[in-house]
């Protein structure tokens, strides 16, 4: 599959266990096939956009959050800032807050 499909399905991924979800419970809330959830998560699967706008719905996020920032990266292996927002979107909102601060506290002693 493309990275793109592989993009969104880690987002759909991050946004569950983000929200204490299990597979099958968003697949509840959704109306979508357990099944069809995890392989979407895994990039199997292309979504319809009738299935991600249930999911979104499900999850309690907008579409535009979903693809927000998709598609403008150049070169994924060196986009930095979006190699982090990924990786901070697949945390708890406690989670980021600390590790904002420890990004912050190392800024503090960068190299001049």
């Amino acid at each position: 599959m493309s990275n793109i499909t592989k993009v969104v399905g880690q987002r759909i991924r991050n946004y569950r266990t983000q929200k204490g979800l299990s597979q099958e419970k968003l697949a509840e809330l959704s109306g979508c096939h357990p099944t069809y959830i995890g392989q979407l998560e895994r990039g199997e699967k292309n979504a319809t956009l009738e299935s991600i706008e249930k999911i979104t719905a499900a999850l309690g996020i907008s579409l535009s959050k979903l693809f927000e920032k998709l598609g403008r990266q150049e070169d994924d292996a060196t986009d930095i800032p979006l190699a982090c927002y990924e990786f901070l979107s697949a945390k708890s909102k406690e989670e980021q807050a600390q590790l904002y601060k420890i990004l912050l506290e190392m800024d503090k002693y960068k190299a001049n």
